[in-house]
């Protein structure tokens, strides 16, 4: 077993999970699946392999910046909930 039940049990207890006695064995045994499938690939030979971040080598997809004009202060208040002619008015969040 790759994770022991008082591992699981001090995780849960840093996670703020209160699990019982039951839960902890069920979720070693889970946790222990997954470890034992991840560790498969430890086996694999990866020397001489560049790490990567996507599985396709995409380079910025992203459409040019374009210059546009601003909306306008009327139109985008013009949904809102409160507004006070000049600006959103917002619950205080302090």
């Amino acid at each position: 077993m790759k994770i022991s039940a008082d591992e699981v049990s001090h995780v849960a207890k840093l996670a703020r999970l209160n699990l019982s006695a039951e839960e902890v064995d069920t979720m070693a045994g889970q946790l222990d699946k997954i470890l034992s499938y991840v560790a498969k690939l430890d086996e694999l030979d990866t020397q001489g392999i560049e790490p990567t971040t996507h599985a396709l080598s995409l380079h910025n997809a992203f459409r040019e910046d374009q210059v546009s004009e601003s909306l306008p202060q009327e139109t985008a208040l013009a949904n809102a909930p409160q507004q006070n002619g000049e600006a959103f008015i917002v619950p205080r969040v302090i």
